[in-house]
């Protein structure tokens, strides 16, 4: 009966692993809940300080921000969002399949690119291709906090506002629903009309402000609080995709054990009957030799 030991050692080696999955399963679930409040309580946020840019930019004033401006540089930047931990399906994959589909037009186009890795897994994937990583931002917890993001992010928001940089992209996995999670690539600056209307919600009249102390002064901190919003918006998105991508991939884990423990029980007592009908064939046939029958 070696191979029937053999057999329960492996079940019970996978009863131990379906608990693990079922535990990070139901935790997973704990945090995605407090993860989609969080996303949703940041939003109302980004939509007013993209309503009031997007007024400002149909306002005309005479100063022009360096993040609506254009540069003929052939370097771009590349924002990468990821996550800190695995064990959360393909999310990671299909936006760093983006990246580098990305990567590949701008390389085509003879330009090159710098980067910025927020999360591990991002920053693991940049070293491996080559890329010019700049800066980074790891170990960010379950909770996004701004002041962790405003200094490796600020390195290229400088680079572009000193037109060393033709665009910056940013690359995220974007939350959709429970079950689905979409890998985005978007410019980020230079920040366009389109980009500041948003849903079109914005007055379609025109708009006159007094500024104070002047509006150079008001339009540089507006314009960069509101790319510091969209890059915290990202994140935010990618950890509420994070942890749904965990919660459904542990599922599917905890599923396939308790399919694959039905399965090694079924073999386990098939062995089991063979042997015993092999000992009662054996105890059978010694009877039979012992009465001389």
């Amino acid at each position: 009966m070696a191979a029937g030991k053999e057999i329960r050692g492996k079940i019970k080696s996978v009863e131990n692993t379906k608990k693990i999955t079922k535990a990070m399963e139901m935790v997973a679930a704990s945090k995605m809940r407090k993860a989609q409040e969080r996303m949703r309580s940041a939003r109302p946020y980004s939509e007013k300080i993209r309503a009031i840019a997007s007024n400002l930019s149909q306002a005309n004033p005479e100063y022009t921000h360096a993040f609506m401006k254009t540069s003929d540089a052939k370097v771009a930047g590349m924002i990468v969002v990821t996550t800190d931990k695995g064990l959360c399906g393909g999310m990671n994959t299909n936006v760093l399949r983006a990246v580098t589909s990305k990567l590949r037009e701008l390389q085509s186009a003879g330009v090159s690119t710098e980067a910025v890795a927020i999360g591990n897994k991002g920053l693991g994937f940049l070293t491996r291709v080559g890329a010019k990583v700049v800066s980074q931002a790891v170990q960010l917890g379950d909770t996004p906090h701004l002041e962790k993001l405003i200094g490796p992010v600020k390195v290229l928001l400088d680079a572009y506002a000193e037109g060393r940089l033709s665009a910056v992209y940013l690359s995220y996995t974007k939350f959709v629903n429970t079950m689905r999670q979409e890998s985005v690539v978007e410019q980020l600056l230079p920040l366009k009309a389109e980009s500041l209307k948003g849903d079109g919600s914005a007055p379609q009249h025109a708009w006159d402000y007094i500024y104070e102390p002047d509006a150079q002064t008001v339009i540089d901190d507006l314009l960069v609080r509101y790319v510091e919003s969209l890059v915290y918006q990202a994140v935010a998105e990618n950890m509420a995709s994070e942890q749904s991508a965990r919660m459904v991939a542990m599922k599917a884990a905890t599923d396939n054990a308790g399919n694959l423990i039905n399965e090694l029980k079924l073999v386990y007592n098939k062995t089991r009957q063979a042997g015993i009908t092999k000992e009662l064939s054996e105890i059978v046939s010694g009877a039979a030799a012992a009465t001389g029958n």
